[in-house]
């Protein structure tokens, strides 16, 4: 259960705060510690005393309770973790934007714990384009979105919007909690993004990768416990802090990272998009443009990684590939799977709208040596990393 876990709860000005009160509840029945911020808008929806008289501890709403000045960084570092339920949309994008006008957002701010939210507003607001952006941006700082449910709103509508049910809630901590203990002790290696073989000091041959698939694998995996390492080409994307990142620029680079972190891992992810050609004698100078029409290029294979990996594989590991395709996804996944003696193979296609370089989503299936085949819906890439590392965690521990 949730014995003895420090939880923070934070209610924004919702109509849906009336739900914090079960939550808090069964928090409580749960065994877990609670503490209440409340912002001001908030006490018009729920009543401050009854979540302290269920908490037993003071709700808190003020930067100054009286003739006391309230610790806001004291409660922010109390906290095994934090979830703000209901999040409003106002108050989703001052933390999305760092602003701090109450003592709520003052203790987001100085939180060191993990932070959870569940947010709750019409279906309009929860599909504008500002609201879709914040909620990425919440994403980007490694905060988690329990997903809203669909029904009736308060505006008389029926739609997506409202706050996951306390129940619910209940049972996302208790699986936060548990997942966390699930890959302590084990040794990941993730590589990301795509790799650059040099045609000349200026010009390279690489692709469209943008790293995120493989960063939120590698941070899924570190959040659950893991040790990890990430093999990371090119990118511009931020790599969260505790994952030791070995940054390179060409296939060759990578597949040695790989090469001399193998045998230590326990789980070993390849994400990245890797050239699979590289020219045979890169220029030593910018090349000029010539009279010729033509400009001949003499490629060769690069190393196969996840081949290589898997030729070495022993027992009790699990490596994961990947097949992003452009036609016939299905036979070319299964046929990868074999060929580089892979526990999952990760298949998407650059037919599914959203799916691919570049998006903050993706649509995927899962092949795996044991014969399932498993297709998900597009889904925000942090949350397919957490599909990914379910599967992972199920093969580990078969």
């Amino acid at each position: 259960m949730l014995q003895q876990k420090k939880i923070l709860v934070g209610i924004t000005g919702s109509i849906a705060a009336y739900k914090s009160i079960s939550l808090v509840r069964l928090l409580i029945k749960a065994g877990a510690e609670v503490r209440v911020v409340m912002t001001p808008a908030a006490r018009e929806f729920a009543s401050p005393l009854t979540l302290a008289t269920l908490s037993k501890h003071p709700v808190l709403a003020g930067l100054a309770e009286g003739d006391n000045w309230t610790n806001h960084v004291e409660l922010g570092r109390w906290a095994d973790i934090m979830i703000m339920a209901p999040l409003s949309c106002n108050t989703m994008a001052k933390m999305a934007h760092g602003l701090c006008d109450n003592l709520l957002l003052a203790v987001y701010l100085s939180a060191t714990c993990p932070v959870l939210v569940a947010p709750a507003m019409d279906e309009d607001m929860w599909h504008h384009p500002s609201t879709r952006h914040n909620l990425d941006r919440l994403r980007s700082y490694g905060h988690e979105v329990i997903p809203v449910g669909t029904g009736e709103l308060a505006s008389g509508l029926f739609g997506e919007g409202r706050m996951a049910e306390p129940e619910e809630i209940v049972a996302y901590l208790q699986h936060y909690f548990n997942r966390n203990k699930e890959l302590s002790g084990r040794k990941a290696l993730v590589t990301a993004g795509p790799t650059y073989e040099p045609i000349d000091p200026v010009r390279f041959i690489g692709n469209h990768s943008s790293g995120k698939m493989g960063i939120a694998i590698a941070e899924e995996l570190l959040r659950r416990g893991a040790e990890v390492t990430l093999v990371l080409g090119p990118v511009n994307q931020s790599v969260p802090a505790g994952i030791n990142t070995i940054r390179v620029q060409t296939a060759q680079q990578m597949f040695e990272a790989c090469d001399s972190h193998f045998n230590e891992t326990d789980i070993a992810v390849m994400a990245a998009a890797v050239a699979d050609y590289t020219p045979v004698t890169p220029a030593k100078e910018k090349i000029k443009k010539g009279a010729d029409e033509q400009l001949d290029l003499h490629l060769r294979r690069t190393t196969d990684i996840l081949k290589s990996l898997g030729e070495r594989k022993r027992k009790g590991q699990v490596l994961v590939g990947f097949a992003l395709e452009t036609k016939d996804a299905r036979n070319y996944a299964l046929g990868k799977l074999t060929s580089k003696n892979a526990d999952l193979i990760v298949m998407n296609t650059l037919a599914d709208e959203g799916a691919g370089f570049g998006t903050d989503t993706n649509k995927v299936t899962f092949f795996t040596a044991g014969g399932e085949e498993i297709t998900f819906a597009l889904k925000q890439k942090t949350e397919v990393a957490g599909d990914i590392t379910d599967q992972i965690t199920k093969l580990l521990y078969a």
